[in-house]
């Protein structure tokens, strides 16, 4: 079975339904891509699947270790490309909040954020910048 069904809507846009769950999602072209800009674009979602993949990764070695992450925060930027149009580069910002850390705990945060499958999944051509900040 599928994981993910998607129609082309016209305009530069479509729309994905999870098909387990029926969830739907619209991505739209950006601006600098013919689009309006009005939803995620496609490159869009590889940074959204990128940094909820770190979060949710670095959540199960969290609990598998006894400690929590609840309210880490993730900013991604991605870089674009030409020639052909790819992104280049994506920069993550993972903000934690203050949980006195041990110097352990930080470790294991920061080698799960390396080992999400989507991190995984990406060419090793593509630049990935990780910076943890930890709220004191």
């Amino acid at each position: 079975m599928a994981t993910v069904a998607t129609r082309y809507l016209g305009d530069l846009r479509t729309e994905s339904v999870h098909v387990q769950s029926g969830s739907k999602l619209t991505t739209d072209a950006p601006t600098d891509n013919h689009g309006r800009g009005e939803a995620f674009s496609p490159t869009d979602l590889l940074a959204v699947a990128y940094g909820g993949c770190i979060l949710t990764i670095m959540g199960v070695a969290a609990e598998t270790h006894g400690f929590s992450i609840e309210g880490a925060e993730v900013r991604t930027d991605k870089i674009m490309g030409t020639n052909p149009r790819r992104i280049v580069e994506l920069v993550v910002e993972i903000t934690l909040p203050h949980n006195n850390y041990s110097p352990k705990e930080r470790k294991i945060i920061e080698l799960a954020a390396r080992e999400c499958p989507v991190y995984n999944s990406l060419h090793p051509d593509m630049q990935k910048t990780i910076t943890f900040k930890y709220t004191e």
